[in-house]
């Protein structure tokens, strides 16, 4: 089987890759390189730089391969930036996803992975989240992925294919081989801003502790980056095997707080920290029901708090600049 990984040389994308290669999968990443290495990955497995925005980059590496599955993970991700910069999200998460497609039903390419977010459910009630909650997002980066879904959705049924769509919730750690990690510097969650401020000695702020929870600090759901990784294979073998479609939670069905990530943090290496104000619209709780993807896929999340933390530091100091 032929996989094409659309930002396979991103963090997750990245991670991906390496799991099908140790599966013996034929591989080929397409990637722009804009957030993505090409040391991440594999040396053995072709990269073509282009974009999927690019109709001539996608023309021509459709023409020169013939893939049996499209997993997409190129996207543009951080939410404040999407706020200011709502056009560009749209082109890049859901213009991109529509020009795959469109490649698709040329080809006659049956199944679909896409790497969508929590983002689609906005503000959660009652703080646990699963399949049918209400999809109702709170910012263009949310917006981009859900317009995404819906593409994906209404296109299946038209031109017969079958989908699997992930939505994650926080991600996070490196490679245990230490082959790939999250690089760079525009860091948008908890556990690498604090492993970053463990090796530059920066104040890490903790925006809020007053929040509705045991220690007043926000409740998050996470997970580590190998399990989703492992999570993206189950669905190919599902779509493959099953020839059904699918929407699950990429999560832990349980979370941690603010409090109890720095808790763990300071057992690993000290590090300064604050409290500061809480943001606008962060939710008190935000957790991933998983039963289904349980349930579908088998699949459940095997690494601890301990090792997200930990071998998201070792990554990060073995590449520190």
């Amino acid at each position: 089987m032929k996989i094409l990984v659309c930002g396979g040389a991103g963090y997750i994308g990245s991670h991906t890759v390496w799991a099908l290669y140790e599966k013996g999968y034929e591989i080929v990443v397409f990637d722009n390189l804009s957030t993505g290495n090409k040391e991440s990955i594999p040396s053995k497995i072709e990269l073509v730089i282009g974009d999927i925005t690019n109709k001539n980059d996608l023309d021509n590496l459709f023409k020169k391969h013939k893939f049996d599955c499209i997993m997409d993970f190129a996207a543009k991700i951080v939410v404040p930036e999407s706020v200011s910069k709502p056009l560009e999200y749209f082109y890049n998460n859901t213009e991109g996803v529509r020009l795959l497609i469109e490649q698709m039903k040329l080809h006659k390419i049956k199944n679909f992975v896409f790497s969508s977010t929590a983002a689609v459910y906005g503000k959660i009630d009652g703080g646990i989240c699963n399949e049918d909650t209400i999809l109702k997002p709170i910012n263009p980066y949310g917006e981009s992925k859900l317009s995404a879904e819906k593409i994906i959705q209404w296109c299946s049924h038209s031109y017969d294919f079958n989908y699997a769509i992930l939505r994650y919730f926080n991600v996070a750690g490196a490679d245990q081989k230490l082959r790939t990690g999250l690089k760079g510097n525009k860091l948008t969650h908890i556990i690498p801003i604090m492993t970053n401020s463990m090796l530059s000695q920066e104040m890490f702020n903790i925006f809020g502790n007053d929040y509705n929870t045991p220690d007043g600090t926000c409740i998050r759901d996470y997970v580590h980056v190998s399990d989703v990784a492992e999570a993206h294979v189950l669905a190919l073998e599902y779509l493959s095997k099953q020839n059904k479609s699918l929407i699950v939670n990429l999560g832990s069905n349980s979370g941690f707080s603010v409090k109890e990530v720095i808790d763990e943090g300071l057992k690993f290496k000290n590090f300064n920290f604050k409290y500061s104000p809480r943001r606008d619209g962060d939710p008190d709780m935000l957790i991933a029901s998983n039963s289904k993807i349980k349930s579908l896929l088998k699949w459940s999340p095997k690494k601890t708090l301990k090792e997200m933390i930990e071998t998201d530091f070792i990554f990060r100091e073995k590449n520190y600049k």
